[in-house]
């Protein structure tokens, strides 16, 4: 299969730069112990767990698009969307759990892992 090397090469590029500055706006979250958005609104909740998936998903899915052009293994590539979709649900169920709780570490951080988990391998394996 044909496809733009040098743009799935720079996509991965800005794959890793996402995983990073989204790890910077989390560390800078929990030191500031504001969780939502700049604070703990119900409205803010939706609009955050929107706007976290319009922030995410596109980038995702581009770069595991490049990762299947590439030829890489189906098995891997559908791997990667199972764990991109099952994160994607898992995150906005857990911005309603009660703060501090299991489920919402175990929901909204495991749905942010599991996306940025996706990225990281997708970008990585552009690179290589």
């Amino acid at each position: 299969m044909i496809f733009p090397a040098t743009t799935a090469f720079f996509a991965g590029l800005f794959g890793l730069l996402h995983v990073g500055f989204t790890g910077w706006v989390v560390a800078g979250r929990v030191q500031k112990e504001t969780l939502h958005g700049t604070g703990d609104d119900p409205l803010m909740k939706r609009i955050r767990s929107q706007g976290n998936f319009s922030e995410n998903v596109p980038l995702a899915l581009l770069l595991v698009a490049f990762v299947e052009a590439r030829g890489t293994a189906h098995w891997l590539v559908e791997l990667l969307l199972v764990v991109l979709l099952v994160g994607r649900l898992l995150h906005p169920y857990g911005m309603f759990a009660p703060a501090n709780s299991p489920r919402q570490f175990a929901c909204r951080g495991g749905g942010i892992i599991a996306t940025l988990l996706v990225m990281l391998v997708s970008s990585i394996l552009l690179l290589t």
